[in-house]
């Protein structure tokens, strides 16, 4: 009997054997977690959990670790997590039935390998996002999105959904200004956490969201989203002048700025100024305007949302759901 085979069962035989389960989480467990593993649970066990969590990036073809039908046991779900090529519009239709307490927390992992095997077509349209917010008005929305495209962004970001936080990570795929605006615009009356990485290799040449625009993103998303709290970015330009506004606009209120030395930019107006140090005028100047102590984060390194973001949205996504 091989290996992976045998850790499925003995999951199977745990789930099996539960008689008081309020949450399954299972991340990125690879070759643990299958599409029939659910089954194992009795409809009792089902019945009363409030959070499940079922990740996988790895799963091939169209298979789901969970299909609309099997969620129609949870209806005592609190939070749930998933891929979102698994979050289809019957899932959405499920979880609005009258038997089905309301949800609070949704977090949705969209991959680009999961999106060239799956398709979007089946994903909630903004009809059931609304009807989902109705069921639950304090439904809130947690994605993370690894290397989309712009144009499956686009596809994604329906307007009725309460998002309240949202981590890009790229590899090969930026994310464009448009986006950020879209996001700013669509979510300001939610929106507390924002954050953007991209590991490049070549530091000499990072994009820049406001390139061939009057206003720049990162500054119009501080400006509109008022509930901003939290605050990442590396392997973007972010103009100096851009991050100083950004501090003033939120204040306070956002209480994180994570920005990393490599992508603070200076203008040549504020590197000419002989009798000012730009570097320590933008330190000064950020930290007056959240006022709280300031400086960029010199070591990449240290941010695990850089270097194990799978971790990290895990992590994040069970601080995320432990409050409901």
């Amino acid at each position: 009997m091989c290996f992976p085979y045998r850790i499925q069962q003995l999951f199977e035989e745990i789930l099996s054997n539960s008689r008081q389960l309020k949450w399954l989480s299972c991340g990125f467990m690879l070759e643990i977690v299958t599409p029939t593993s659910l089954s194992s649970l009795s409809n009792a066990i089902a019945n009363t959990m409030e959070h499940l969590s079922l990740l996988d990036n790895n799963i091939p073809g169209n298979s789901t670790l969970i299909t609309a039908v099997e969620l129609e046991r949870f209806v005592n779900l609190r939070s749930l997590a998933l891929d979102f090529c698994d979050f289809t519009a019957e899932m959405a239709r499920v979880l609005t039935d009258s038997n089905h307490v309301p949800l609070q927390r949704l977090s949705l992992l969209v991959h680009n390998v999961s999106i060239m095997h799956k398709s979007l077509d089946n994903m909630p349209n903004d009809e059931h996002w609304k009807a989902l917010s109705r069921k639950s008005t304090s439904l809130r929305v947690y994605i993370m999105a690894f290397d989309i495209k712009s144009e499956d962004m686009l596809k994604i970001l329906k307007p009725s959904i309460p998002l309240e936080r949202i981590h890009f990570d790229s590899y090969i795929t930026c994310v464009s200004g448009a986006i950020v605006d879209l996001i700013s615009r669509q979510y300001d009356k939610f929106l507390t956490h924002f954050i953007l990485m991209n590991d490049v290799i070549d530091t000499s040449g990072f994009p820049d969201l406001s390139d061939n625009r009057n206003e720049d993103p990162l500054v119009l998303l501080a400006w509109r989203c008022t509930k901003l709290s939290l605050l990442a970015i590396h392997g973007y330009t972010v103009w100096a002048h851009n991050l100083i506004a950004i501090a003033r606009l939120r204040g306070s209120d956002l209480k994180v700025l994570e920005v990393t030395e490599e992508s603070i930019d200076f203008d040549q107006g504020e590197l000419a100024d002989q009798d000012v140090d730009p570097v320590h005028n933008l330190i000064e100047q950020v930290s007056l305007g959240l006022g709280q102590p300031w400086h960029a984060v010199m070591d990449i390194e240290s941010l695990s949302v850089f270097t194990e973001p799978n971790r990290h949205f895990y992590r994040e996504m069970q601080n995320f759901s432990e409050d409901v």
